[in-house]
């Protein structure tokens, strides 16, 4: 079965979280809507990872000028882990780092 596009996913986890806080679910139930949601967030960051990796950043060159640069995408740059205030996110899993 084929992933579901970013805006899919967001929509199913909105949903699930709108169904967590009304609190009416059982304690089995709320567990696997959790762990559902805790999937689609995984999706979401991924995708989203993804899509940064792809937008060019700016970097200053030698004589302080902004240049665009674009990212690679072969992975294993250190570069690819940056965000663009240059703060080195590699290696954490957090959502809510924006």
């Amino acid at each position: 079965m084929a992933e579901p596009s970013f805006e899919k996913a967001l929509d199913n986890l909105e949903k699930i979280v709108e169904e967590l806080e009304e609190g009416n679910l059982t304690l089995e139930d709320t567990i696997k809507k959790f762990e559902q949601g805790v999937k689609l967030s995984r999706l979401c960051e991924k995708k989203l990872s993804a899509a940064r990796k792809k937008v060019s950043i700016l970097t200053r060159d030698e004589s302080g000028e902004l240049k665009e640069t674009p990212l690679e995408t072969d992975g294993g740059s250190e570069r690819d882990e940056r965000d663009i205030t240059g703060n080195d996110d590699a290696g954490t899993e957090s959502l809510f780092d924006e």
